[in-house]
């Protein structure tokens, strides 16, 4: 083989970049294939030539979407259309994709009623916005030797959450710590989509009130009459 000769990627090759673009039009050199038309008919083995000429006629691709058949399966298709569709659900799957939080809060075993109730609101908001937690409980000193006081915390932490999320795993000691995950009862993204809705009543109302406020305000202008001109007279008995 010549040097200027270019070689086909084979399957042995690694570190190459793989196209993942379908074969179109000319680029398929197969001597027939397997035809489907642009409504998902069957028309049959026929020459790619012929396929082609079908093709061109029609103002469509000819677009082998089945390299592995034998022979390979094309199809009558807008290929520049079937791209962007293509792009646009793939746009949509990212944009509707939720990613998995875990937002982590840690207690101290002797923690004081004001601090919980602090910490356990934190807790609420992550559940409600669809959010995993890690609850960590830290010993310090002496209290290392009472792991019952993490548990009972971690436990009572779980039944006032309950009606928001579940133990995902069980508490667990692990060195000077002992940690529990909550996850959420709601899924991330309906989550988010209540959220959104949500916003867009309170702008809604928000709207709807500064209008009222705006309306009341033009109906209440002191006198509640038609200002004067500056050429008007004050006092009838007054000639002018």
């Amino acid at each position: 083989m010549g040097r200027g000769s270019r070689q086909e990627p084979t399957a042995k090759h690694t570190g190459g970049h793989i196209s993942t673009e379908l074969r179109i039009n000319e680029r398929i050199r197969v001597p027939e294939v397997r035809l489907v038309g642009p409504n998902g008919e069957t028309v049959g083995i026929v020459p790619t030539d012929q396929a082609l000429k079908l093709a061109q006629e029609a103002d469509l691709d000819l677009v082998e979407v089945a390299p592995m058949a034998r022979p390979p399966v094309c199809k009558l298709m807008d290929y520049g259309k079937f791209k962007y569709e293509n792009a646009q659900k793939a746009r949509e799957a990212r944009r509707n994709q939720t990613n998995v939080v875990i937002k982590e809060m840690k207690l101290r075993p002797k923690i004081d009623t004001h601090d919980y109730e602090t910490k356990k609101g934190h807790v609420v908001r992550f559940l409600k916005a669809g959010d995993k937690v890690k609850i960590t409980i830290m010993f310090r000193g002496r209290e290392q030797h009472r792991p019952e006081l993490g548990f009972r915390l971690l436990q009572r932490l779980a039944e006032d959450v309950d009606d928001l999320g579940f133990v995902e795993s069980s508490p667990k000691q692990d060195g000077r710590n002992m940690t529990m995950v909550l996850g959420p009862h709601r899924k991330k993204a309906d989550a988010k989509a209540e959220a959104k809705a949500e916003k867009e009543s309170r702008a809604a109302a928000r709207a709807a009130s500064e209008a009222e406020e705006a309306e009341y305000r033009a109906s209440h202008r002191p006198g509640g009459k038609k200002e004067r001109g500056r050429s008007e007279n004050l006092d009838p008995e007054i000639d002018a």
